[in-house]
């Protein structure tokens, strides 16, 4: 045998016992992976295909720990704690209707990251993707799916503090036409036009007939719900105290969050929902902080997120101040229910 035919055979056994080492550790940390995934008590997450067609299913953003953290993820709405259909989608914030899709997410980036908006197809196949010009906060799709949005925060990064500022776009997705800015709009405050330089708006929620939104204005220290016209270009001023507002399906209330005196600089809001003909406010029963836009499950109950050990986990509470609030699952952010 040729001193080369022995270095050639060394190589080759050197490089077979490597793959088996490396096969071994591997094998070993998704074992230990799956053990520790399972004494945490994590919800079992598995690829597959997800789509927004799809009858009596819940999606949301994952938020399990595993290769599948911050996917879209499916599963039975009347089984929300159940196995989990990862779509191989990740979202930092999601939201869709009729087969429309809006995905925010962040690119990584050698030096800092930075933002877009995808608009997804039914088979959350991506159709436009627009920049997004700061951090990503809220994201709705219109009932009829032709309209999407989000609000980003383009200076600070939380809206319990004062010193923050957001922007607010809507994008037509059947055209491509992209509002950058609410702050474009004409506003009428108190039956007045009104401009100022602190305007802020985030949090914008679709009525069903491709024309009226409602979102939330903020100028000189004080926050009021909109009620928007595309067509005109205008906002009118309805209500003070009003963040985040969330309109119910048949457009006749609103749920927001109120900031209320005496709680926590840092933890600033009760629940609450408005009737929008009688401007009647009702206090939910969740005794919690939430910061975050709800959703409508039905025309009863809403669902958001709270803090949980995966980052969030999502609550339910009926809608008229009655009942108590539970948990429906664990690791989940952004719901969305579909037909």
């Amino acid at each position: 045998m040729t001193v080369r035919s022995r270095i050639l055979i060394l190589v080759s056994a050197v490089a077979v016992l490597a793959a088996v080492g490396l096969a071994a550790v591997l094998h070993a940390s998704a074992r230990a992976d799956r053990r520790d995934h399972a004494r945490a008590g994590g919800p079992q997450v598995t690829p597959g295909t997800v789509t927004l067609s799809g009858q009596g299913r819940m999606l949301f953003r994952s938020m399990a720990w595993g290769p599948h953290r911050d996917e879209v993820t499916s599963v039975p709405a009347a089984d929300p704690a159940g196995p989990r259909t990862a779509s191989g989608v990740t979202c930092l914030r999601f939201h869709a209707a009729s087969g429309t899709g809006v995905c925010l997410q962040a690119v990584h980036g050698p030096v800092s990251d930075t933002y877009r908006a995808l608009v997804l197809d039914a088979r959350l196949r991506t159709v436009a993707r627009y920049d997004v010009p700061g951090i990503p906060s809220r994201a709705r799709v219109s009932p009829t799916g032709h309209f999407a949005t989000w609000t980003a925060f383009v200076g600070g990064d939380s809206y319990a503090g004062t010193h923050f500022s957001t922007r607010a776009a809507i994008v037509d997705v059947r055209s491509g036409a992209l509002i950058p800015s609410l702050e474009a709009f004409r506003i009428v405050k108190d039956g007045r036009p009104y401009r100022a330089a602190d305007v802020n708006f985030w949090g914008v929620t679709f009525a069903s007939d491709d024309r009226t939104f409602y979102a939330t204005l903020a100028t000189k220290g004080r926050t009021y719900l909109v009620r928007g016209d595309l067509r005109g270009r205008t906002v009118t001023t309805l209500h003070v105290n009003v963040e985040c507002p969330s309109l119910s399906p048949d457009g006749t209330r609103v749920a927001y969050k109120k900031r209320v005196e005496g709680l926590p600089a840092d933890a600033p809001w009760h629940l609450y929902v408005l009737d929008l003909r009688t401007m009647r406010e009702t206090p939910l029963a969740e005794p919690r902080s939430v910061d975050d836009q709800v959703v409508w499950r039905d025309a009863r109950t809403l669902v958001y997120a709270l803090p949980g050990d995966y980052g969030a986990d999502l609550y339910e509470v009926p809608a008229d101040g009655s009942g108590a609030a539970r948990r429906i699952t664990t690791a989940a952010v952004s719901p969305v229910y579909l037909g």
